[in-house]
This record gives C-alpha cells, structure tokens and sequence, in this order.
C-alpha cells in the first residue's frame, strides 16, 4: 500500500495524539473532516491501522519480568501448541520463527518464580519438545513505528 505525506502526517497524529478527536485532527491537518475520515477508513481497510486503543503496561499491572521464550515443537504440531499458547494469559505474543526452535513468544510474569512456573506449563503442552527462556534486562528501544512510517513517507515522496 503507497502511504503518501498526508497520510504519514495523520499516523503521526495518530501516534504522537492517540486522544484526540478527528474534528480536531483535521483542524490540525487544515484538511476537511470527510477528507480525514476517507483516509483512516482506508488506512484500516489497507490493514496499516490495525486497531485503537491504550497500550497498557504489564509491568503496572504487575507483572514486571519479561522473558522470550524459544519453543521447539514436535513436527506437526505447530498449529495445535500455538492453539495452546493463546490459552496462556501471560503470553503477550507469539510468533512462527525460523532458525532455532519453532516459535517465539514474548512472556510477562509476576517475579521469577512465576516464569518459572509459566516455562514449566509451556514445557508439559503436548508437542512442545523443549524451551529456551531469555530474559529481557532492560528495554533499549520502546516499541514504536513513527521512524517506520517516516521512512515509509520519505520513500514515497522520493519516488515521484
């Protein structure tokens, strides 16, 4: 999908004013409302914007340790253990991977014990061979997209 300068200036918005109306975006953007809605309907129709809403803190909520758990997984199986992994509220993601092990979740937990005790449910899934538990220190990059879609816009514009 081509994002051009007007749409990477409302994901900007988006991003840097989550809060904020879209009468007020548009005024912001000197553009008309319909101009605007047209555009972040298109945007989510496209699948750039994949939703709304806060980004809460596992941390604040408690669970404070995160880790990245490799699973390796018997072959064939993939489909059922990541069924099960969706079942497991302290997984906050998954994904297929290449490379060592099938899959890659990112989990949160209380306190080490707890992990533990998250490493060792994921460990008695049926398929699931073996895991690999790293945890995270500290977080060095936040998750973010605005230098995405500013590189994104910026190569569109060079394009032209």
């Amino acid at each position: 999908m081509a994002v051009d300068a007007l749409d990477t200036r409302i994901l900007r918005l988006l991003i840097e004013q989550p809060r904020t109306s879209v009468r007020e975006y548009a005024r912001i953007l000197g553009i008309a409302r319909g101009t605007l809605q047209a555009r972040l309907d298109r945007l989510e129709r496209e699948g750039v914007i994949t939703g709304t809403g806060p980004f809460l803190s596992p941390a604040a909520l408690g669970h404070p340790v995160l880790a990245f758990v490799h699973i390796e997984v018997t072959q064939g199986h993939l489909d059922e253990v990541g069924d099960a992994l969706a079942e497991v509220p302290e997984i906050v993601e998954a994904f297929s991977i290449t490379g060592a092990g099938d899959l890659l979740t990112r989990v949160v937990a209380r306190d080490n014990g707890h992990l533990e005790d998250v490493v060792q449910r994921l460990i008695q899934l049926p398929g699931v061979v073996r895991t690999r538990t790293e945890m995270a220190l500290r977080e060095r990059v936040p998750h973010r997209l605005l230098p995405l879609v500013e590189s994104v816009g910026r190569d569109v514009g060079e394009r032209r």
